[in-house]
């Protein structure tokens, strides 16, 4: 097959030319980190998140515009009975997220959090993996840009998540095709599928990373071939949140196929992001270790839709909240050594 590569052109050229971390911001806040109201090193990654959101927003540790952002696609591979539920049902969540049902609406109050849904033509699923590209490089790299509108109304940290039935048949083929292993290795349950529905999951993981095993080696193939709408959007919203200095909270298993292609694009494609969360997904971990990152949190969840993320949020905002909160050991008159301050 000839390819013009025309449409993945500006990505290619945005992942070669990743701005890197603010250092003088990150060095003021090694520098406070010092001086304030605790033994060095007590609040363990708190004070490593603090210095990460430092480094990529170029400013002291703050969040004052968290948002979660959903990005919900249907799946042609769906129709080989993968999953218990038919893509109606992704239609049918993204209205209960508008409601303010779901997981994730509870989470984003509790934590104060923004929340955006973004409705991926729902009624046209992409193709079927197992036989054709999910999608065409024109309409791939259309929905990386719209990701990267995400971030259009401002926000200071962003959580990626998604919705879309038969979703995890699409993140196991993409971990399949960027590392390697059996299709056993990285097929889970997602939303219960078991016996028959997981042997068939299997059997379209594999069959799937056959069809198009010669055009795997580009990142961005694996993307429009294996991939879907969601996972381009949430790729464009983590690569638009690099370029304007924007950290980044990933979700499960799904959002952590997203950004494995931006890392196998670019290594340092990720740096500006965390791993919210360890899925119950048995493939999660082994995808998060590829990365080199370290969860934040582990707590057994697997329903996807941002919710690992936006938990972890309220972590970083704690984060940033004990760096530019407390006091020093100057202000609060605390002795550092055989001397007591004098005011």
């Amino acid at each position: 097959m000839s390819m013009s590569g025309l449409p993945f052109d500006d990505f290619r050229v945005l992942l070669r030319e990743l701005p890197g971390p603010d250092t003088r911001a990150l060095v003021a806040a090694r520098e406070r980190d010092q001086q304030l109201t605790k033994p060095a090193g007590s609040l363990g990654r708190l004070e490593e998140i603090a210095y990460w959101l430092a480094a990529w927003t170029g400013r002291p540790p703050a969040v004052n515009r968290p948002l979660v952002a959903i990005f919900a696609g249907n799946h042609g591979v769906a129709k080989h009975g993968i999953t218990p539920y038919p893509p109606s049902v992704t239609q049918q969540m993204v209205e209960n997220f508008a409601a303010g049902g779901a997981a994730i609406n509870q989470i984003c109050a509790t934590y104060d959090l923004g929340l955006k849904i973004f409705d991926l033509a729902l009624d046209y699923p992409t193709g079927d993996i197992t036989c054709e590209p999910a999608l065409s490089e024109r309409d791939c790299a259309a929905t990386m840009a719209f990701g990267m509108e995400a971030i259009a109304g401002g926000t200071d940290l962003l959580c990626i998540g998604e919705m879309g039935i038969g979703n995890t048949t699409i993140a196991a083929a993409i971990n399949l095709a960027l590392y390697g292993g059996d299709a056993e290795d990285w097929v889970g349950p997602g939303t219960g599928s078991q016996g028959e529905l997981l042997a068939r999951k299997i059997a379209a993981v594999k069959a799937a990373v056959a069809f198009h095993k010669d055009h795997l080696s580009d990142p961005l193939e694996v993307l429009r071939r294996l991939g879907g709408r969601e996972i381009a959007a949430m790729a464009g919203a983590i690569l638009a949140c690099r370029v304007e200095k924007i950290p980044v909270l990933i979700d499960g298993y799904v959002a952590t196929a997203a950004a494995a292609i931006l890392k196998a694009a670019n290594p340092t494609a990720l740096d500006h992001c965390l791993i919210g969360h360890v899925s119950g997904e048995p493939g999660h971990l082994k995808a998060i270790e590829k990365l080199g990152k370290t969860p934040l949190l582990a707590l057994g969840m697997r329903l996807g839709e941002g919710t690992g993320a936006a938990l972890a949020a309220g972590i970083v905002k704690a984060a940033a909240a004990c760096h530019s909160g407390m006091a020093t050991f100057s202000q609060a008159g605390v002795t550092t050594s055989g001397e007591p301050h004098r005011h």
